[in-house]
């Protein structure tokens, strides 16, 4: 990138990028589908745009964008092929994990040349099969399979969650391990985002030695207490307004796409069963966009809100005066929340366009029916489950404490404070 471009000119040319690729992506993707993953030309083309490194540290050459403006990319990608914004969104919200994980992985992992996502993430919850034991001079880990691998297939290094237990009671451990000691299942045979090719990851032999370097407590990862020599102030933003913000921006992306599609094929279309010869110039058809429109737009403000958020926080930790960790728990919880509500409302705006598109929006070539059934996936992600994060959030409102687990969306990791009522 030239010297003097700044990130809004970075983010304007992706975004450029990325619309021009936009119709080769949605033609590629009814084939990809059928594949299970995406083709490694798309990997390139996509990489060509830059949207694999717009969450990539400076210092290695990366764009390290603000999470506002990779929220942006991450939607335009996923209006396009939501299998693509998913790679995208993984590539981008997973470097969190190297840059907890200390100085010397994240050399690892940026240092040199590399083409598609950076690094790839798997199983980083209390049910893991991974084991992880304490040897001289780092690691060996056992078990699996790893599952919901995504972007593993082409990343240079998969971080792998396992347990240890060192006689104090199990922790989660994450693992860096580079991609030639693994080895892909191919069982990645699902409903929606089909070509992510999240396939379940298994090592290539019973036991793997791992460096010490490249096991690192969970909790000091998600807590950011080692030292990783980047300066900028995205490696001090909240891990979880990150991750989630930008995921929401793939819902958000997939009814964009969907909206601009129905308009396109709707024009001069008859509606069965009344006299309307132009589904456009039907008034169940201006009801039915302006509801359309609310969920839309009502997910986008929420995320935007949360990436702003996310980003000030950051901005606050990398100045020395970070938030309360009040605040923060209180934030995290909140943004866990309303992504899973983003991804309901995008889902429902998406099915309310389906529905009114007739019997052709369910053949495999017509992006709406991909899309709708892709945007149910994401409402369906582990860490989405809305009725648990809603309580929880909920909890936090009364002033009563959350519930307490282990894993990437633990909101217990902050420093122990008084839980306050919101106002």
């Amino acid at each position: 990138m030239a010297a003097t471009d700044t990130p809004s000119d970075r983010l304007e040319a992706i975004l450029g990028k990325v619309r021009e690729l936009g119709p080769t992506l949605r033609e590629r993707a009814l084939d990809a589908e059928r594949a299970g993953r995406l083709p490694d030309e798309t990997i390139a083309d996509l990489d060509a745009t830059g949207a694999f490194g717009i969450g990539s540290p400076a210092e290695y050459g990366g764009d390290e964008l603000s999470v506002r403006q990779q929220l942006d990319v991450v939607s335009e990608v996923s209006k396009w092929d939501g299998s693509c914004g998913w790679s995208v969104w993984v590539g981008a919200s997973t470097n969190w994990i190297p840059a907890g994980s200390g100085a010397r992985v994240v050399e690892e992992v940026y240092s040199g040349p590399w083409v598609g996502p950076r690094v790839a993430g798997s199983s980083h919850f209390p049910a893991s099969r991974g084991r992880a034991k304490r040897v001289d001079g780092g690691w060996i880990i056992s078990g699996g399979p790893w599952t919901f691998g995504s972007d593993s297939l082409w990343a240079p290094y998969t971080n792998l969650g396992c347990i240890a237990d060192d006689g104090e009671g199990p922790y989660l451990v994450g693992v860096q391990v580079p991609r030639d000691q693994l080895r892909f299942l191919d069982d990645w045979q699902v409903a929606g985002m089909r070509a992510t090719g999240s396939v379940s990851i298994r090592i290539a032999e019973d036991e793997l030695f791992v460096p010490e370097y490249r096991g690192v407590d969970f909790r000091d990862v998600v807590g950011g207490t080692l030292d990783n020599g980047l300066e900028g102030s995205l490696w001090k933003a909240p891990s979880l307004g990150w991750a989630f913000s930008l995921m929401a921006g793939m819902s958000i992306g997939l009814a964009q796409g969907v909206l601009e599609r129905f308009l396109e094929r709707s024009a001069g279309r008859p509606i069965r069963g009344t006299t309307y010869k132009n589904q456009l110039e039907a008034p169940l058809t201006h009801l039915m966009l302006t509801e359309v429109h609310t969920k839309i737009q009502s997910a986008t403000l929420m995320t935007r809100a949360n990436a702003e958020e996310t980003d000030r926080l950051g901005a606050l930790a990398a100045a020395g005066t970070p938030a309360a960790p009040e605040h923060l728990q209180m934030f995290s919880a909140r943004v866990l929340a309303e992504t899973a509500y983003a991804a309901k409302w995008c889902a429902e705006a998406i099915e309310l366009l389906q529905r009114n598109s007739g019997s052709t929006a369910i053949m495999d070539f017509e992006p709406i029916q991909r899309a709708w059934r892709d945007a149910r996936v994401i409402t369906l992600h582990g860490a989405l489950n809305l009725e648990a994060l809603a309580e929880n959030y909920g909890r936090l409102m009364a002033g009563t404490e959350p519930h307490k687990f282990a894993g990437i969306t633990s909101l217990d990791r902050f420093a122990p404070a008084p839980v306050k009522a919101a106002v």
